[in-house]
């Protein structure tokens, strides 16, 4: 297929692209060109809500927006391409009220997250574009992704604490509850998706399994063979100050997605895979931006 990624130099997009250039399609990226590209990808070196005419007379047999915010992001495309078979979009799990009984489920009316804030109340915006204007669509709502290529401060922050041998502070009793997803399954399901074509339009997407966060460190400590020395830190210490995820549990019901994969990764394997990236790309993991985390537990908590 001819394959159109918005992105493709960072985490989620970057892998995306990797992915199905992998799998034998003509994949072409949609960036500014300021980084670096993905071996095997066709560059469209343009902004998003700059386009003109840079996509007529271009057919694609999917579009694959991984990087849109906004219902204006959304909008600038969709007006910008000239013909195109099935538009995926990747939203997110922040488009469900923290007040509702969990787990969430695709049934359940979207609104504000008080967490999440304006990221999730322009995540509905972008969905409600795409529902009323695009035909052939689908929706995704991934919960916490990782895998290789995350530049995130996340499980990256967790190797880090345990190569140097530091104990790990986890936010009250360690029993708030983590879903994760990893990005090789997040591009399976898309695959899934071009392939089968079901006629439902909105996924839920995630690990069954849930843990919780002291499982996750220690789990992150296991992939390079070590043992955490766990201490508990009490609410009145903001959590984002020392540690990657806010003081917010959630759940998604991710009964439809086991409709289409039959497996999904094993987090400990997945987060090997993780670290293995990691090892080799130290310099690329920056976040929005790097949180100095260690920095505040050593003047702080230690």
């Amino acid at each position: 297929m001819d394959i159109l990624i918005t992105g493709g130099t960072m985490f989620a997009s970057r892998y995306t692209a990797d992915y199905f250039v992998r799998k034998g399609h003509e994949v072409y990226v949609l960036n500014r060109g300021s980084r670096q590209q993905t071996d095997g990808v066709h560059l469209i070196c343009c902004d998003r809500h700059e386009l003109g005419d840079t996509l007529k007379g271009r057919r694609f047999d999917a579009v694959l927006d991984i990087t849109a915010y906004d219902a204006a992001d959304v909008r600038d495309l969709h007006e910008a391409l000239d013909d195109f078979g099935t538009y995926i979009f990747i939203s997110s799990s922040a488009v469900y009220p923290e007040t509702l009984p969990q787990p969430f489920n695709e049934d359940m009316t979207v609104g504000p997250n008080v967490i999440w804030g304006e990221y999730g109340t322009k995540k509905i915006a972008a969905e409600r574009y795409i529902t009323e204007n695009i035909h052939g669509h689908y929706i995704i709502r991934p919960p916490y992704l990782y895998g290789p290529m995350n530049n995130l401060y996340r499980e990256s922050f967790v190797f880090e604490c345990a190569e140097n041998d530091r104990p790990f502070f986890v936010p009250k009793d360690g029993r708030m509850p983590l879903q994760f997803f990893h990005i090789d399954d997040m591009c399976r399901l898309m695959e899934l998706l071009l392939e089968k074509q079901p006629e439902e339009r909105l996924y839920n997407v995630g690990n069954t399994d849930i843990v919780d966060i002291e499982t996750w460190v220690r789990l992150c400590y296991k992939v390079i063979g070590k043992e955490p020395d766990i201490r508990y830190v009490d609410g009145t210490v903001p959590q984002r100050s020392y540690f990657p995820f806010y003081d917010y549990g959630y759940i998604l019901d991710v009964t439809r997605q086991n409709t289409l994969l039959d497996k999904t990764v094993d987090l400990y394997e997945g987060l090997c895979s993780s670290y293995r990236w990691y090892d080799e790309n130290r310099e690329l993991v920056k976040g929005y931006p790097r949180r100095n985390y260690i920095g505040f537990i050593d003047e702080n908590l230690i």
